[in-house]
Order: C-alpha cells, then structure tokens, then sequence
C-alpha cells in the first residue's frame, strides 16, 4: 500500500512539474557557472598576457635608452622595483650571437648559459630564441622551478639599430589569478545558490498554478460524472487552463439542460402513458362489460343487442381515432420526421376545407365566410398535412359555436402569409389557454366528450413542421381566435 502510495506521489502533476524544472534549473545555473568560469579565466588569462607583453615592451625599451644613454647605474634598481611591486621574475638576457650583444653588467636574473646549463631554465630556450629572433612571443606551462603554472613573455632588446642585442623575459605566476578565479567562483556558486533557491520557489509557485486547477477540473469532472451537474470549477483565468475550465462549466450547464430536459421527457412519457392508459381503459370496459353480457346471454332482446354492438362498435371507432391521432402526432414530433413540401396554394386548401365542414356547419345553421386578399396565396408544405391542421381548428370552431353564429376566416399577406379562424363561440378560460396545445388536455365542457384531446397538438406540431407559428386569442363568452403565420413561396411565372 505504502509502495502505490509512493508511486501515486512520484506520478502526479505536479511532483514532475517540479522535479523537471528544477532539473532544468540546476543544470542551467551549472552550465552557467562553467562557461562563466572558462570565459573569466581566458579573460584574466589574455588580460596577465596582455599586461606582461606590455610590460615586457616597456622594458625592452628602457633597456634600449640604457644602451644607447650608456647610464646603467640605475637599471638594476628599476628592474628590482618592477619585480618587487608586481611579484615578476624578470630576466634580462644578453644574446651571444650579436655582434654587438648587451653589456654583461646589463643582463640581470641570470645568463644565456644558465638556461642552457639549468634544467629549470632550459625549457625557457625556445621562448629566448624567438625573442632573439625579433619576435615578441609568450608561453603558458607549469614552471619546474616554482612547480606551479606561470606565464612568460619574452621580448626583444634592440641596440642602436636594428640588431637585436638581448632579450627580456617577464614571468607570472598563475597562483594569482586562480585565487581570482576561486573567489570569482565562489561568488557565483553563492549568487547561484541564492537564484536557484529563490527559482525553486517561483517554480513551487508555478506548479501549483497549474496543479491546483488541473485538480479542481478533475474533481469538477468526477461530481459531473456521479450526477451532481451543479458543480463548476471556479476558476477564471485568461489561458488555455481557463479555456478548458470555462469549457468544463459549459459541459456542466449543458449536462443539467439535458437531465432537465430528460426530466421532462421522463415526465412526459409517464403522462404520455398514463393517459394513453386512461383514454383506452374506458372503452376497453365498455366494450368488454358489453361482450360478456352478450356472451352470456343475458340479453335475449333484438334491439338492446342492436344497442350494445353499435356502442361497441362506437367505443372501437373512437379507440381507432386515438390510435391514429397518437400515430400521427408521435410522427410529426420525431425530430428526423421531414415532410416533403411543394407550392401550395392555401385559398385551394380552404375551398376543400369549407366543402368538408359544410355538412358539420349546416346540421348547426352556422355559416363560414371567407376573406382572400388575392386568388393565389402560395406556401411550400404537404397539402394534406396543411388541410388536417386547419380542419381540426374549423371542426373545434364550429363544435364550440351556438346555432345560428358565424365562423370567420381570414387569409391575408404582409412579408408573410396570415391566417385567422375566428368563432363566435363561449370562448377559452384563461387558465386553459396555455394548456390547449398540450397532449390529451381537454376541458370538462360536453363538447370535448367525443374527443382524443390531441387535435391542438397536432396541429401546432405541423405548424412548426412549415416553419409557421400557431397563436390563441380568446375571451369567455366572446369567441375564440386562431392565428397562422407561414412564409411565403415566391413561384416565378
């Protein structure tokens, strides 16, 4: 347990954000401190080496204005003071193949024959040689004779011409500019250790501002996962981090639209069912208490067993009607139902309307008038579905108006095709109107006694189909109006 434990720790987030950076910092501040330091040394090097050739020159030339002045009294004490000041070796040189070379109470440090009699000095004869050669030339090599690094320059003495008549060698030691280095080093290792603490904080900072979030949205993720499609990250911030915790909070609105919106669905269909339920229980009674009593044998009467079949087959008829209404509306709310539209003319369909509901009209004595505003008033949908949508609002206009009234319709055009039906009848309360389009919602008045309580659903789903809207306007004992708007069809002729 300890061991996943430990393995857990090693693989988070933020333990690799960490561990990664600050490899990358340690290895940059390292990196840092070599180049400084191989940089600072060639530096110092060539700064030693510049000062020594320098100095070399300017004894080279002394020694010159000594020869050619002849006032050697005081060269030897100068020569000492450089060497004492500086902490120099100097060694002023005679060169044995001139034909004038340097007055041998010139030479100071030690003779041409030292450095080819010494072994300390002998491997300093290269380095003379170019010097006699005319050459100014430096070397730098661990001295035997001090067993430490130095740094020689030797530098060519000319007499009253161009002969060279001896040589100066300036020699430095390398302990000075180490101890340099050292304390340059030690600074850095210092600075480095400050930078990569304060680093390692930045870095803990930096690493939670990424851990912590990732976290939260996991957490976030989890609740939405076990159903709780409230929770949100709460995190704001102008990133990509806070580009996917804003899309977190949107997958969680989305979420809880979509367990409302399966709420209803679960509430509907429950509804759905229990009133499909309650809508073929009755007649299923009726039919079934009907079938024994004549099963049985009970009625022996023609006419009461006339009676019975004909409610029966009533009782069928109307089971038939709601079967199909159920059908036809479950149809037009399937969101991949299309239905395949052409130019209609709605003044034909209202012709075919009215030829229909004159015979339902006339056992009333009520009369339908009709207003067009032009002969051809076209719109692209199904003609059938568009006769059944009007159809069921006409047929409930003429049941729900008293004898002797006046149905009236209206088909008008603005930048769109308008459609009233408006009845004389008693009217919607309403505390009904916003339940008329429901599935199966019907009042309690006798009128709607025959009926599935789906016509209104019906039609408002094939309304919505032709990209029309369907509205209500009613008033208890005033009448009632319905209103269709469509877009027009433009025909080219």
């Amino acid at each position: 347990m300890a061991k996943k434990e430990k393995t857990r720790v090693y693989n988070r987030l933020f333990f690799k954000l960490y561990l990664n950076y600050a490899v990358m910092l340690l290895i940059t501040a390292v990196l840092i401190s070599l180049i400084f330091i191989w940089s600072f040394t060639i530096v110092t090097t060539n700064n030693i080496l510049k000062e020594l050739r320098e100095q070399a020159r300017d004894i080279s030339d002394t020694t010159r204005e000594t020869v050619i002045n002849g006032r050697t009294d005081q060269y030897v004490e100068f020569l000492q003071r450089l060497e004492k000041i500086n902490n120099w070796d100097i060694w002023v040189i005679s060169n044995p193949e001139a034909e004038i070379p340097l007055d041998f109470n010139m030479e100071y440090g030690a003779t041409y024959g030292d450095f080819e009699g010494t072994p300390e000095l002998s491997g300093y004869l290269e380095l003379l040689h170019s010097a006699f050669a005319g050459e100014v030339n430096s070397e730098k090599k661990y001295d035997e004779l001090y067993e430490e690094q130095t740094i020689t320059v030797a530098c060519p003495v000319y007499g009253d011409g161009s002969e060279v008549v001896g040589a100066v060698l300036v020699k430095q030691l390398v302990e000075e500019q180490q101890q340099i280095v050292s304390s340059s080093l030690s600074a850095i290792l210092l600075s480095s250790a400050a930078a990569l603490g304060i680093s390692f904080i930045i870095v803990i900072l930096f690493t939670t501002g990424l851990s912590v979030p990732i976290s939260r949205m996991r957490a976030t993720a989890l609740e939405l996962a076990a159903g709780n499609y409230h929770s949100k990250t709460g995190i704001k911030r102008d990133d990509e981090i806070g580009d996917l915790a804003t899309t977190v909070d949107i997958l969680s609105d989305k979420l809880l639209e979509n367990d409302i919106e399966r709420r209803k669905l679960d509430q509907m269909r429950f509804d759905f069912f229990a009133n499909v339920s309650h809508e073929l229980r009755t007649p299923i009674t009726v039919i079934r208490a009907y079938t024994e009593t004549l099963a049985d044998g009970v009625v022996q009467d023609v006419d009461r067993i006339e009676q019975y079949y004909n409610r029966m087959l009533s009782e069928c008829k109307s089971m038939e009607r709601l079967i199909g209404d159920l059908l036809t509306l479950s149809k037009m709310q399937n969101p991949d139902f299309t239905i395949e539209k052409e130019p209609v003319n709605l003044t034909q369909v209202f012709d075919d309307i009215i030829r229909s509901a004159g015979a339902i009209a006339e056992k009333k004595n009520i009369s339908i008038e009709v207003t067009k505003e032009a002969p051809l008033m076209m719109v692209l949908g199904d003609y059938d579905r568009l006769r059944q949508m009007f159809m069921v609002i006409l047929d409930n206009a003429i049941k729900f108006s008293k004898e002797n009234q006046t149905v009236h319709i209206n088909l008008s055009i603005t930048d769109k095709i308008r459609v009233s039906i408006e009845d004389q009848g008693i009217g919607i309360e309403p505390s009904d109107i916003n339940y008329i389009f429901e599935k199966f919602y019907k009042s309690n008045l006798r009128q709607n006694s025959s009926g599935t309580g789906l016509g209104l659903a019906i039609a408002r789903q094939i309304a919505v189909k032709h990209d029309g809207s369907i509205e209500v306007e009613s008033a208890p004992g005033e009448g009632t109006k319905f209103i269709f708007t469509f877009p027009q069809c433009h025909i080219e002729v």
